[in-house]
């Protein structure tokens, strides 16, 4: 699928764009953040709560769904939209190659592939670059990623050069039998924190040619300041017109860091993650509602939240809620931390018009993490 994105306007301070990209479910702007739904589901939110929460783009997992429930359930559904009702938006799977080199045990990477064990039950398991976009292709997200390696954190020069030149060769396979019209296929940069092998990888992945282009091995145990270098190694070189994606990242700095070094999509597991552990995010930082200081705090998480929960609920109640290790608590700070980070790239998107994404940045740090 040819994924029609255009840049709607450019900063002359620093790399950050608006943009929009048109699927058949619309418009989606960028910058943007993806919430991740990885078993076919944002944990605990209907589509609905999702949807008011001001989500667009949702990610879904290629590995787990291959597991549970097996490709051809969901191809049997109609697909991933109707399988899970999410008919307000886009989606967009990755290749299961992080949760391969992440989760699975007794990994044996081949040149046709990775022969490992499931992390579920043991069982002896095999992944191409073809298999994944053949289980991708049956899924039928509106967009979909090539199969990497995924290198750990750190590895060598040498290591990560012969890394970069077999996630080549699998692109390019995974491209060939890519065979669903509908879908738009992302090639994906790796390279590590060394600038010139970034360069490579993306210039590279460019002339292989994708309808999009995503950055992967970023916040994988490095420094903030080696991974935005990382970022800005691989947005460099990739095409104006096409949509660049940062893997895995969702802290709300990185958010702001990304889109000031040209990244227009986010996606990361962080929001709902910290709700079930009574986490909320606010403008002052990170809160968490165990703390007896909210036992009797009758205020909502934020003030001016226009999300479900702080329009309905106490930080009191909430508390109450998660000490008492009832659903709802979780639930509700889930709304809300995805909420908080869809209006945090909403006001991203205010400042990149404006052209003040920088004093933006410097006044949420300030907030966030200075209290």
């Amino acid at each position: 699928m040819d994924l029609k994105f255009k840049v709607i306007k450019k900063s002359n301070r620093n790399m950050s764009r608006l943009g929009e990209f048109e699927t058949k479910w619309g418009v989606s702007k960028t910058p943007m953040f993806m919430p991740v739904g990885t078993l076919a589901n944002v944990k605990t939110l209907t589509p609905e709560e999702l949807r008011d929460a001001g989500s667009n783009v949702i990610l879904s997992n290629t590995y787990h769904l291959w597991l549970r429930p097996g490709e051809d359930i969901v191809n049997e559904a109609g697909g991933l939209h109707s399988f899970m009702n999410y008919k307000t938006g886009p989606m967009l799977t990755d290749s299961g190659g992080f949760q391969v080199f992440s989760l699975a045990k007794k990994k044996d990477i081949k040149e046709e592939g990775v022969y490992f064990k499931s992390h579920i039950d043991g069982s002896n398991l095999f992944l191409s670059p073809e298999k994944s976009i053949e289980i991708q292709n049956k899924l039928g997200a509106d967009i979909i990623m090539s199969f990497d390696e995924c290198p750990p954190y750190p590895s060598t020069y040498e290591y990560m050069k012969n890394s970069i030149e077999r996630t080549l060769r699998w692109a390019k396979r995974g491209k060939e039998v890519h065979s669903n019209p509908e879908q738009a296929l992302f090639g994906i940069v790796q390279g590590g924190e060394f600038e010139d092998l970034r360069k490579e990888s993306a210039l590279r992945t460019v002339e292989i040619g994708f309808d999009g282009y995503s950055i992967g091995g970023a916040a994988v145990g490095e420094t903030k300041e080696v991974q935005y270098k990382e970022v800005e190694y691989a947005t460099k070189y990739l095409p104006e017109d096409k949509v660049r994606y940062l893997m895995g990242v969702g802290d709300p700095i990185d958010l702001i860091e990304g889109s000031l070094r040209g990244v227009d999509i986010f996606d990361c597991v962080a929001p709902t993650r910290i709700a079930r552990h009574g986490n909320a995010y606010t403008r002052h930082g990170k809160i968490n509602l165990r703390n007896q200081k909210y036992k009797r705090d009758f205020t909502p998480l934020e003030s001016d939240c226009d999300c479900y929960t702080c329009k309905n609920f106490t930080k009191a109640y909430i508390r109450h809620l998660i000490i008492s290790e009832e659903t709802l608590g979780g639930r509700l700070l889930s709304i809300h931390n995805i909420r908080f980070l869809t209006k945090l790239m909403e006001d991203v998107r205010d400042n990149i018009e404006k052209d003040t994404l920088e004093e933006f940045r410097d006044s949420f740090y300030n907030n966030y993490y200075n209290k």
